[in-house]
């Protein structure tokens, strides 16, 4: 035992010497430890102080988009708040999103999301017929006063043959029904695909857990229907393509001689950044300001009018209060577009939402099913005349066939697209030149042919960076189509549309 102990360089008595220099070190690290422990402790709690009391606009505003989106799905679409969150909010988002939580209280008919579950509340209200609505303040009171509480009346749907109802009869076709089952044509998370030919459904398709029944977002392709809304004014003379001097804080500075005209074709002049890569003019209307007009309202000028193209949703809001104006009266303006265009056409399932101060969302939120989104798309087809009545004004649908100079041919006079999404005209994507379209956010198109009398409206959830283009759709369902005679219209609408000037 002696041995060992003496055995190497040092003596035995050196060993118990050279324990107190090790537990001081011991304890020296330990301390740094501890410290480094308290001052992690005390940065996560200022951290999660900074979210609580002043969080970051990119949080509030992707808490506004889950709120907003679970409401309007939950509410209008019947479906389940976990499998919306997931599914369209997460699934295809920002990562941050996947860390976002929600409530829903049926009870007071709101939806609260929290990023964790804890930091940056937003909210959205339920108001019946008119929909959801993104409460970014929080005044639920001020939000639930903004729409009147006597709504338009619901029209029932019934059993007759689409459009006069709801029925499709036995015209499937096996044909363009098998290509609708193919993801590479009709695009991955595609939920409902309609094809309207010389007036009548000829085939459907639908995801599952999707129907003819289930009510689904259009995204940009709401900017359409708001500028037809607008149309349907048009026609009794309350509003024209070159009215001026459109709000009151426009009339004494450039802005006033911004055109509806110009509006109409994103060449306002007005400065909007439309980039949903971050928090812009864009989320900041639609997430953060519960009076939606007041962003672009305020907006500079950045070019003369009619001389620049800039996509703008704010552009389309703008659209919205101008036209609630000139109805006259508020209750009437809030029924206006059931009244004038969604009762005539019977769109039964249609849901427009405002924005919590009463303006409808013009830009961004309708909700209808297929079949109604199809109805519009026959109804332009038809040159604005339904059931042989004339709903807009000779040339209004010619308007949205037309190209802006400024938009270098691809957007038109009346909100809409001559090219679909991506690059090239349809004469290069090997259409018919003639098509014209409506497009929106994730995957949603609506294609309108009047060559071909042919409707194909596709409704998803497909981002844009899986690259998928409905131009590939359109034209493996023309390759399929019978070839007909000329295209059949309803009677009343046998002239051809020209723009208007």
């Amino acid at each position: 035992m002696t041995s060992l102990l003496h055995s190497g360089p040092f003596p035995a008595r050196a060993i118990p010497a050279s324990l107190p220099a090790g537990r001081n070190a011991t304890r020296f690290v330990l301390r740094i430890l501890k410290a480094l422990a308290l001052l992690l402790v005390l940065v996560v709690i200022a951290a999660a102080a900074w979210l609580f009391i002043r969080p970051p606009e990119l949080l509030r505003v992707g808490d506004g988009y889950a709120a907003k989106i679970v409401c309007s799905n939950v509410f209008i679409a019947g479906r389940e708040a976990e499998d919306v969150l997931h599914d369209d909010v997460q699934a295809p988002g920002n990562p941050l999103l996947r860390l976002v939580r929600v409530s829903v209280d049926r009870d007071n008919d709101r939806v609260t999301a929290r990023f964790m579950g804890l930091f940056a509340p937003s909210y959205a209200l339920y108001r019946g017929a008119f929909g959801c609505t993104s409460v970014p303040d929080g005044n639920f009171e001020a939000a639930a006063n903004a729409v009147p509480f006597d709504p338009p009346a619901k029209v029932q749907a019934n059993d007759a043959l689409w459009p006069e109802g709801e029925g499709t009869g036995d015209r499937q076709d096996g044909k363009i029904a098998a290509l609708l089952a193919d993801t590479g044509v009709a695009g991955p998370a595609m939920r409902a695909i309609v094809v309207v030919r010389d007036g009548r459904i000829v085939t459907e398709a639908y995801a599952p857990g999707f129907s003819a029944k289930t009510p689904l977002i259009g995204w940009s392709m709401t900017k359409t229907v708001n500028a037809t809304i607008l149309g349907r004014l048009m026609l009794g003379g309350k509003i024209s393509f070159d009215d001026d001097k459109l709000l009151a804080q426009w009339k004494n500075d450039a802005r006033a001689r911004i055109k509806v005209s110009d509006l109409l074709g994103m060449e306002s002049g007005l400065a909007f950044n439309e980039d949903y890569g971050d928090v812009a003019d864009v989320t900041r209307m639609l997430y953060l300001n519960p009076d939606m007009v007041s962003l672009p309202a305020n907006a500079p000028m950045e070019a003369a009018p009619g001389q620049r193209f800039r996509y703008s949703s704010g552009t389309a809001v703008l659209l919205s209060r101008i036209w609630m104006d000139r109805v006259g009266n508020t209750q009437a303006a809030f029924s206006y577009p059931h009244d004038a265009l969604f009762s005539p056409l019977g769109m039964t399932s249609a849901v427009f939402e405002l924005d919590a101060r009463g303006t409808f969302a013009g830009s961004s939120y309708l909700y209808a099913t297929a079949h109604d989104w199809a109805r519009f798309g026959q109804f332009l087809l038809q040159d604005g005349v339904w059931n042989g009545q004339r709903l807009l004004p000779e040339g209004f649908v010619g308007a949205m066939r037309t190209p802006t100079a400024a938009s270098n041919g691809r957007y038109t006079q009346g909100q809409a697209w001559l090219a679909g999404p991506g690059d090239g005209s349809s004469a290069e994507a090997g259409l018919p030149e003639d098509t014209f379209w409506l497009t929106g956010h994730d995957g949603q198109s609506m294609a309108i042919v009047p060559s071909a009398n042919l409707v194909v409206v596709r409704l998803g959830l497909t981002p844009s960076r899986l690259n998928y283009q409905p131009q590939v759709l359109l034209k493996a369902i023309l390759a399929a189509l019978p070839q007909s005679g000329a295209p059949q219209q309803q009677a009343g609408s046998q002239r051809e549309a020209q723009p208007l000037p």
